[in-house]
C-alpha cells in the first residue's frame, strides 16, 4: 500500500469530515477507505481520526499531520506540474551530434529554421566523423550517415545520398577515364578511413592492392579528399551531399555510375523512445519533414 496514497485518502476524510462522503469524492469503497486510514495511523503510531457513528473529528496530532500532509501534497503536485511544462514547451538546451562534412554543408539552414520555429531552444552542436556514444556522452540527439550497428538507440530515417565515384577532368585527361571496376588498375585512390568496409574492396569485390591501385591518401574526412581530388590527386568515393555542388561546376566527374554504390541513408539517433523532452520530439518531426523525397544535393 502506498504512503502517499494513505495520505491522500486521509487527507479527503479530513476535509469531508466522512469516510462515506471521502470514498464517493476517491471513487472507492468506504471500507477502502477506513483500511488506508487505518494503515497510516499504525504506521506513524499515532491516532489521527475520532471516530463516532455520527462523525469523524480530527485529533491533535491527526491536525498537525493534516498540515504536513497537505505541504507534502502540495509539492507534489507542484514538482508534477513543473515538469509537464517542462515537457510540452519546446525550450531549454540540445545537444546534437552530427558528421563534420555534412553539419557544416547542411545544418546551419536547417538550425536557422528550427530557431525560427522554437526560438526558446538552444542548440549545442558537436561535428565529429568518430561515432560518439550519446548515452555516455549525454547527447540528445545524432545523426548518422551509412549503416547503423548498435541496437540501444532509436533510429528514425531522414533521407538518402547517392554515393558518386569521382575525379577531376585534368586527373581524367591524363590517366584516362575508366569505363569499369578493373580499369582503375594504375590508378590512385583517395581513401575514406571511416567507411564500414573498405571502399575499393567493396567496389571491385578484390582487394584493391591486387588490382595496383595505389592508396596515395587516407582521410577521416570526406571533405579533405573531395579537395584532393579536384587537386587532381586521384579517384575517391563519396556522397553527393559533399560532391554534388562539385559535379555541378564541373569540377569533378562522375565515373562509373553503373557501379556506384548503392545510396547511403541519413539517420537520427536518440537514446530512448518514451518520455523524450519536448525540445528532442520538436526537432525530430522537423528534420523528419524538412527534406523531400529526393534531397535538394541529389536533384540535378
Amino acid at each position: 500500500m502506498d504512503k502517499l496514497d494513505m495520505m491522500k485518502t486521509f487527507v479527503t476524510v479530513a476535509q469531508e469530515g466522512s469516510f462515506s462522503k471521502a470514498a464517493d469524492k476517491l471513487d472507492m469503497s468506504p471500507q477502502l477507505v477506513s483500511k488506508y486510514v487505518s494503515n497510516l495511523e499504525k504506521k506513524i503510531q499515532a491516532r489521527l481520526l475520532n471516530r463516532t457513528t455520527r462523525k469523524v473529528t480530527l485529533t491533535e496530532a491527526g491536525r498537525q499531520y493534516t498540515i504536513r500532509c497537505n505541504q507534502v501534497l502540495n509539492d507534489i503536485d507542484e514538482m508534477e506540474n513543473a515538469l509537464i511544462d517542462w515537457h510540452q514547451k519546446v525550450a531549454g538546451v540540445l545537444t546534437i551530434n552530427a558528421p563534420m562534412s555534412f553539419g557544416h554543408r547542411h545544418l546551419p539552414r536547417v538550425l536557422v529554421d528550427f530557431q525560427a520555429k522554437y526560438p526558446d531552444v538552444e542548440v549545442r552542436l558537436n561535428l565529429t566523423d568518430s561515432k560518439v556514444d550519446i548515452v555516455a556522452e549525454g547527447v540528445d540527439i545524432a545523426l548518422r550517415i551509412g549503416s547503423l550497428k548498435s541496437e540501444s538507440v532509436i533510429a528514425r530515417k531522414i533521407t538518402t545520398s547517392r554515393i558518386a565515384i569521382l575525379a577531376s577532368p585534368e586527373y581524367l585527361e591524363k590517366n584516362g577515364t575508366p569505363s569499369k571496376p578493373e580499369e582503375l588498375a594504375g590508378h590512385d585512390f583517395l581513401n575514406y578511413s571511416y567507411a564500414d568496409q573498405d571502399q575499393l574492396t567493396a567496389l571491385l569485390g578484390v582487394n584493391a592492392s591486387e588490382q595496383n591501385i595505389r592508396y596515395s591518401v587516407c582521410a577521416n574526412n570526406g571533405d579533405m579528399l573531395v579537395s584532393s581530388a579536384i587537386l587532381g590527386a586521384g579517384v575517391t568515393i563519396q556522397p553527393t551531399f559533399i560532391a554534388g555542388d562539385y559535379v555541378r561546376e564541373g569540377k569533378l566527374v562522375r565515373i562509373l555510375e553503373e557501379y556506384e554504390p548503392d545510396p547511403v541513408g541519413l539517420y537520427l539517433i536518440y537514446a530512448n523512445r518514451q518520455f523524450l523532452p519536448s525540445k528532442t520530439r520538436a526537432f525530430i518531426d522537423f528534420l523528419s519533414n524538412y527534406y523531400d523525397d529526393v534531397p535538394y544535393w541529389d536533384q540535378c
